[in-house]
């Protein structure tokens, strides 16, 4: 009898994955046991930490070099798990008096984890649609999460209308790629591009994909889901939309554009720098109108996605390293800013924050070094950020276009300081209550630490 010798998969590379998965799965099993939701945020974070032990043992390719872990991914994981566990930290409680405290919450953060992983590693083009499906189709539900809210169903209808339709124009310019290609091998697309004359077909492939992109990453003129769904969806989520997504969104531009595309870079490069601009011009100027402090944050989000494509443009390592860095700092400061806007229980307006330093002056305090931090103000890990990214640009031969940057990170200064100045200068209209937590304790405390040791001491994450 003839028998089948089929080759055992090497798992070794997507361990994390599977260590995530496995135990989302677990998780829900788990949610009919346990009726303490706190139980399954603690196996969460222990998943979580778990995973980030095994990452530097994972190094390689599998599933027919399909998937590669190497140390591109790897750092954008780092970044995943961060936002992951500051997440779960700052949900604990918070999910509790919104009253959504689901068994599925923290599954769904581990199935989307799992798809941003899946789309950092990923070598093939239906690696990287696979991921984004799976990270999107989770963040969809998180954000509508709050059944009985009409604002969270309406975000998480927003979200998905136009998540799908970007996913639709990533389709089809994938489909353009490969009826070129004739694969779906990002480093065989690579080859191929560069013994091939650039064609309109390739051209509107490669801006399909750069607007399906740009709306994962929410950079202007694709931007307009940001503002509602921040808005709508709970605060936790939305901090950790504003981080894991937008980094996964960077991760597959840096590997799909630096590697698939680099024969026809003096193509792309106008257009990222055109979007760069105008997402920086939105992103700050609209912030400057905005009265919900949520909204602010996604306008806010939206300018630090124009900040972090100057670091894609010049194609060059340096510049390269220098935006990753910045998304790291960048997860940091925003996560620590969504915490005292959960840390207050009445905290979504910005009015809210007037007097602030008068009946909770710690509160105030920490909350000014987030503004400070996001601002660029020294010596806060914002101001490194910045600096090495536009160092990078200016090396690059992109002094202009720093110069943009400067500009509109100086208007930024006008939003982020009002809160302050609300805090600081404004009288207390009427005292807001605070809802501290052991947990949430615990993400301020690592964000705000974070963001001084990063500041003072840079040569931890730069070089």
């Amino acid at each position: 009898m003839n028998t089948m010798n089929m080759p055992f998969l090497d798992l070794a590379p997507v361990t994390p994955e599977i260590i995530i998965t496995i135990s989302a799965t677990v998780l829900l099993i788990l949610e009919l046991i346990f009726k303490n939701k706190a139980v399954l945020a603690f196996v969460a974070v222990a998943v979580a930490a778990s995973a980030m032990y095994v990452m530097p043992s994972s190094y390689g390719q599998t599933f027919g070099g399909m998937f590669v872990s190497d140390g591109y991914s790897t750092y954008f994981k780092l970044i995943f798990m961060i936002n992951l566990i500051l997440t779960i930290l700052i949900s604990l409680k918070y999910i509790q008096r919104q009253k959504a405290e689901y068994g599925e919450y923290y599954s769904l953060l581990l199935f989307a984890t799992t798809g941003m992983m899946l789309m950092a590693s990923a070598k093939d083009l239906i690696i990287l649609y696979l991921g984004l499906e799976l990270m999107a189709l989770s963040t969809y539900i998180l954000a509508g999460i709050k059944r009985h809210d009409i604002k969270s169903n309406e975000a998480a209808m927003k979200y998905f209308l136009l998540g799908a339709f970007s996913s639709a124009l990533l389709l089809y310019g994938i489909s353009l790629i490969y009826g070129m290609t004739t694969t779906t091998d990002i480093y065989k697309i690579a080859e191929h591009l560069k013994t091939t004359e650039v064609t309109i077909t390739l051209l509107l492939s490669m801006v399909l994909i750069v607007v399906a992109f740009s709306f994962k990453i929410a950079a202007a003129p694709f931007h307009m889901w940001a503002p509602d769904v921040y808005e709508g969806a709970p605060a936790s989520i939305t901090a950790f939309m504003s981080v894991g997504p937008k980094a996964a969104g960077f991760a597959v531009i840096g590997r799909v554009f630096y590697i698939a595309f680099q024969s026809i870079q003096a193509d792309w490069t106008p257009i990222l720098i055109g979007i760069a601009i105008l997402t920086m011009a939105v992103g700050n100027i609209l912030a400057i109108a905005q009265t919900n402090i949520k909204r602010m944050l996604a306008y806010s989000s939206i300018a630090h996605a124009g900040y972090m494509l100057i670091g894609i443009i010049p194609g060059t390592q340096e510049s390269m390293s220098a935006m990753m860095v910045y998304m790291l700092i960048y997860a940091f400061m925003n996560i620590g800013a969504f915490a005292i806007v959960i840390l207050l229980e009445k905290g979504e307006e910005i009015s809210d924050y007037e007097g602030l330093s008068k009946s909770h002056p710690l509160v105030a305090a920490l909350m000014l070094i987030f503004m400070f931090s996001l601002t660029g103000i020294p010596p806060t890990a914002g101001f490194i950020g910045k600096f090495n990214l536009f160092m990078a640009a200016v090396k690059a031969g992109y002094t202009w276009l720093v110069v943009i940057a400067v500009i509109f990170s100086a208007i930024s200064a006008y939003y982020y300081l009002r809160i302050v100045m609300n805090m600081y200068m404004k009288e207390m209209k009427e005292e807001v209550a605070i809802a501290p937590s052991p947990s949430l304790g615990i993400a301020i405390l690592i964000t705000v630490l974070m963001i001084f040791v990063i500041g003072i001491m840079p040569s931890v994450v730069i070089g």
